[in-house]
């Protein structure tokens, strides 16, 4: 499975405001105690697993580059809060490669991203890179929540030496929820991705346990996400949030497929976010 990592896209800068299809579900103070939550979690995971050990959500990792990568992307993050126009990831690169202690090095960058998204001013002006982002503060503390997350779940499976379950992670619903949302309403209809269909056909997602739901329209050129169940479906994924949110992110494999069961299988090789 690929790494749903955070894409190095310069397009769409500067604070445009929430687009009526792009709602946060949480509040930026609660997507800060999510990303503190997810760094903890991966420094625990990966701490247990071992530098050395493979990671079968990202096949081409150990958790020595899975750590790494994070650490850089924290920092990387950070610097766009700061206002730096290209803040420079070779340099952070090689800061983990010199490190004594990486997860040490990691954590002093988790706290130095927390500390940049508390002191960055509700009006910055700084790069975002997903459709109809919110406003630069909001949309880092939100995208790093969920890479944080997702990567924590990485380090599970290292530790596990599979890909987990919703249950092997410790992931609230909501925080769940809106991971979802970013990725159906964010990053699938930026029209740079491989997922398309002609004809075209409608996806339902539904988090069961939360209760949100959101119509995907898959066509040949684009893609549209509405929150909200809008008109029947050819196909439905359904779980628990938490299950529906591994499982969109290439994580896990735990959807309730109703319909064209065709279309899970050409989510996972089509939906695939990359650091580039």
């Amino acid at each position: 499975m690929a790494g749903a990592v955070v894409a190095k896209d310069p397009g769409n800068v500067g604070g445009r405001r929430y687009g009526a299809t792009v709602p946060t579900h949480l509040t930026i103070e609660e997507h800060v105690a999510a990303l503190r939550r997810a760094g903890a979690a991966l420094h625990e995971a990966a701490g247990a697993a071992g530098p050395h050990a493979r990671v079968p959500t990202c096949a081409a990792w150990d958790v020595t580059k899975l750590v790494t990568h994070q650490g850089m992307v924290h920092r990387w993050a950070a610097g766009h809060l700061r206002g730096e126009k290209d803040p420079d990831t070779k340099a952070s690169v090689a800061e983990a490669a010199a490190a004594d202690d990486l997860l040490a090095w990691f954590d002093a960058g988790l706290v130095g991203l927390i500390e940049a998204v508390e002191a960055a001013d509700d009006d910055l002006k700084a790069m975002v890179f997903l459709k109809d982002a919110p406003p630069p503060r909001r949309f880092w503390a939100r995208r790093q929540a969920h890479e944080t997350t997702i990567h924590a779940v990485d380090a599970v499976a290292a530790r596990l030496g599979r890909c987990p379950t919703a249950a092997d992670v410790d992931i609230d619903p909501l925080v769940a929820a809106d991971g979802i949302d970013e990725l159906l309403s964010g990053f699938i209809t930026r029209g740079k991705g491989k997922l398309h269909a002609d004809p075209p056909y409608t996806l339902l997602v539904r988090a069961l346990d939360t209760g949100h739901a959101w119509t995907v329209r898959v066509g040949g050129a684009s893609v549209e996400t509405t929150p909200g169940e809008h008109g029947p479906g050819e196909v439905t994924f359904a779980g628990t949030a938490v299950q529906v949110y591994l499982s969109v992110w290439n994580r896990a494999d735990e959807l309730t497929v109703e319909g064209r069961q065709d279309v899970a299988e050409a989510w996972r090789k089509a939906v695939r976010i990359r650091w580039s």
